[in-house]
């Protein structure tokens, strides 16, 4: 009998496309596990964003690798019924996120956006003497940023309600 614990394990491998140093579970893209009496595996996800292109590579990727590892039938679905949020990123995420060289994003109460925008850390040195250049980025979960004191462009992982 397989156990959520295993199947989480093998979660731990499905990697973001986009930032291949977060698995879903750092991203806090799974809803939920279920293993049914029949031993099938379902996987709810949500994506990190509306529009996000990489959604169906992602879930494609969770049937593949847990199929793989475990060898058993997995049926990955959208859970409708959750929005993500940046605030279910893990704080190893957040870490993951600026070795990476990716700002992360502030945790937020869903007020104040354009100053978090705004009072974002520098992912190489720290400082908080940044500006936002453009709330578009590389990616649509990004935004670029410009740190004064040590003359970098960064990428932040945008925070979302």
């Amino acid at each position: 009998m397989i156990n959520t614990k295993e199947i989480y394990k093998a979660l731990e491998q499905v990697m973001d496309p986009e930032i291949p140093v977060l698995n879903v579970l750092d991203l806090g893209m799974i809803t939920s596990v279920v293993v049914g009496d029949d031993e099938n595996i379902e996987v709810r996800m949500i994506p990190t964003f509306a529009a996000c292109p990489a959604v169906g590579f992602i879930q494609g990727n969770i049937k593949s690798v847990l199929e793989k590892e475990l060898n058993r039938p997995v049926t990955v679905t959208l859970d409708k019924e959750i929005i993500w949020n940046s605030n279910r990123l893990s704080e190893e995420a957040k870490e993951k996120l600026r070795n990476f060289g990716l700002a992360a994003p502030q945790r937020h109460n869903g007020d104040g956006y354009v100053e978090i925008m705004l009072q974002t850390p520098c992912p190489h040195c720290n400082s908080t003497n940044t500006y936002l250049r453009s709330p578009f980025g590389s990616t649509l979960c990004r935004a670029m940023h410009y740190c004064k004191d040590c003359g970098n462009m960064f990428e932040q992982f945008k925070p979302v309600e």
